[in-house]
């Protein structure tokens, strides 16, 4: 039996929470579209952050055990934007880790992580 498109969209933004329940999927989470991706890939990142005044930082990671990429964008705190696109290109065949970091000056205000897999492109 087939699952609808909306279920399968819906199941890409489940977003798994690193810090205590209720406070950092209140400040960010990663949209991805899809988690299967062609090596080389070039991968799409959206997060969404809740402005606050403490936001001072945001920190993207892909990890996997032979290659990682990062970046950083610095926030404006409560007038800050909502929605942050990072894009991550030419990621090699492997299983990864997103991670998404808030930041404020003195610590870590909220994380979130997804999982993506990016598959060699040889058959």
């Amino acid at each position: 039996m087939r699952r609808p498109a909306a279920w399968t969209i819906l199941a890409v933004l489940i977003i798994a929470s690193l810090a205590a329940p209720g406070s950092a999927s209140q400040i960010v989470e990663i949209r991805l579209r899809g988690h299967y991706f062609s090596a080389p890939a070039t991968v799409v990142i959206n997060i969404a952050i809740e402005p606050d005044a403490d936001n001072h930082r945001l920190v993207i990671e892909a990890d996997s055990p032979k290659f990682f990429r990062s970046s950083k964008i610095e926030l404006t705190g409560a007038d800050g934007q909502r929605i942050h696109t990072v894009q991550f290109k030419n990621l090699p065949e492997g299983a990864y880790l997103l991670r998404a970091e808030v930041q404020s000056r003195t610590g870590v205000l909220g994380q979130a992580s997804q999982e993506l897999t990016v598959m060699g492109g040889g058959l």
